[in-house]
């Protein structure tokens, strides 16, 4: 495969890491090695011979080191079609040497903009113009010329270079795609902040923000992660990436110790594994069958919360996920160790759970860093031929405001009860109802076409886990439209329930609520998951 050979060299970095040992090779292979600023000054201190762009450009630094690469000479360099006689011409008329690689990453924008003692105008000066512009030009001339944007690829690139002397067309090409990526990543971070920084004077504050927040154009940037066995089904291929700019978050930021891969279908479970556990103070252990719990638990001890969220549908739990909002300890481990799991994802485990839960050989252990399960971004739903974007669906604020509606009221044991099956019912899929008491899911009704076959599925589910539901509490995620469902609800033996209300026909339904003795709250806010 042809090979461009590197006799001169364009290093200008923020992240200095790793530099020196390139830097190296380069000297090795005696490519002219030309720089700027602080680059310079630290490849000189390691005692490399380098130009200066100043020197060679005959320009000196200007506007504070705003305007230093911009110039002809370096990007007449890296444009040039060294197999074009017009681009010779020009070259040798204006003294313009080639340069047959560029080492470039940009300034950390994004570390700027998210610290608080910057201002405005130092989170602007943080925007690097010289360099994307530089590595746009090297990537777009790239049958000449080489871009590394990342020290992860200066390994390959130094063995290459020190084998032969050069890279490969299809190193170039590779290169520039991964250049053309990070430009635009960075682009669209900066415009991120752009569009969610102030609201001019004398904005409608709910325009500006809805447009600010939602803006015309919308650029996603994915890094891939790992290739995936198959999709969904075995036929559909499928691979894991992760969303720059979300790093450390969400289960793309967990570690699998142990265990087979990972499926598509598990990472989809994993990811409401982790989340649901940490909306409770309390230990909590949460058990996934198909995005949708089987089962909820909170005690004073993880394993009491383990046996608690099993029993709610032990037939269910089987081939189950299970996240946990503690580190995993023995005792739990054994219990979980005692029946076929997929996926234990907890924030740690102590030596002794963990050594128990290798045992299972294709049993997969995710850890959890401390921020992965806190909300964070957008929300994204693929459509045919688009995308849609929403809010996460984060918090509780309701549980501060909610009303209590009906004649009896809540006793404070139930009041624990109603809080414990809002929080739980949030997860469980729509049209979703969810029986509770003491810290356990009892039953729950998912994915059913009407509110009241959802109460007598959770019904039906409790009675085949032969667990009572007289005396329970009930959380409705979405309002009862009829009294048929609050009604099913006493019958089956809830004595409290929680719903967001905004039925045309809210009264009817307090008026049942009232007629058997059951007291209601309505949180006038929902929280509906749909997919």
């Amino acid at each position: 495969m042809p090979v461009v050979p590197i006799r001169r060299a364009l290093l200008s970095v923020t992240d200095k890491r790793r530099l020196t040992k390139l830097a190296a090779v380069l000297r090795e292979k005696n490519v002219q090695i030309i720089s700027t600023g602080g680059t310079a000054n630290a490849l000189r201190e390691a005692g490399f011979e380098v130009l200066e762009v100043a020197n060679m450009t005959g320009y000196p630094e200007i506007f504070g080191g705003r305007v230093k690469t911009l110039h002809p000479k370096v990007h007449g360099g890296l444009l040039m079609r060294r197999d074009n006689p017009e681009d010779r011409d020009d070259a040798g008329a204006h003294s313009i040497p080639p340069i047959d690689l560029v080492v470039s990453n940009l300034y950390e924008f994004e570390r700027a903009s998210e610290d608080p003692a910057r201002t405005e105008a130092d989170t602007i000066e943080a925007i690097d113009v010289g360099g994307p512009a530089m590595i746009r030009a090297a990537a777009k001339n790239h049958a000449h010329v080489a871009v590394v944007t990342d020290t992860g690829q200066y390994d390959a690139v130094a063995a290459e270079i020190r084998e032969h002397g050069g890279l490969t067309d299809e190193t170039r090409r590779r290169l520039a795609a991964e250049a053309f990526a990070l430009t635009a990543d960075y682009d669209r971070r900066i415009a991120d902040w752009f569009t969610r920084e102030k609201l001019p004077a004398g904005a409608d504050t709910a325009s500006v923000e809805a447009a600010g927040r939602f803006p015309e154009r919308m650029t996603v940037a994915l890094r891939l992660r790992q290739s995936l066995r198959y999709g969904e089904n075995p036929h559909q291929r499928a691979a894991f990436y992760q969303l720059e700019g979300e790093e450390g978050r969400g289960v793309a930021a967990c570690t699998q110790l142990h265990g087979k891969q990972l499926s598509f279908n598990n990472l989809i479970d994993a990811d409401i594994a982790l989340a649901l556990p940490f909306e409770f103070e309390r230990p909590a252990v949460a058990i996934l069958k198909h995005t949708t719990p089987s089962g909820i638990g909170i005690a004073d001890t993880l394993s009491e919360a383990e046996a608690k969220a099993r029993a709610c549908d032990p037939v269910s739990a089987f081939g189950g996920i299970i996240g946990m909002n503690r580190r995993c300890d023995r005792e739990t481990a054994e219990q979980i160790a005692n029946a076929f799991t997929e996926v234990v994802i907890a924030p740690g485990f102590d030596d002794d759970a963990l050594a128990r839960l290798k045992k299972k050989k294709n049993l997969r252990l995710l850890v959890a860093p401390e921020a992965a399960a806190e909300p964070f971004g957008f929300d994204f739903r693929r459509v045919g031929g688009g995308m849609l974007v929403q809010d996460r669906d984060a918090g509780f604020p309701e549980l501060a405001e909610w009303r209590i509606v009906t004649e009896r009221k809540p006793e404070h044991g139930e009041l624990e009860d109603l809080r414990f099956a809002w929080i739980a019912c949030k997860y469980v899929k729509s049209n979703a109802v969810c029986f509770a008491r003491e810290g356990a899911t009892l039953g729950m009704g998912a994915g059913q076409m009407s509110r009241v076959d959802s109460v007598r599925l959770a019904h039906w589910k409790a009675e085949q886990a032969e667990l009572e539901l007289t005396g329970s509490a009930l959380a409705s995620d979405a309002f009862f439209p009829f009294p048929d469902g609050l009604l099913a609800a006493a019958d089956a033996g809830a004595r409290a329930v929680v719903q967001p209300g905004g039925s045309v026909r809210d009264q009817e339904v307090i008026d049942a609520a009232n007629e058997r003795g059951v007291a209601m709250i309505l949180t006038g806010r929902r929280h509906f998951r749909h997919a």
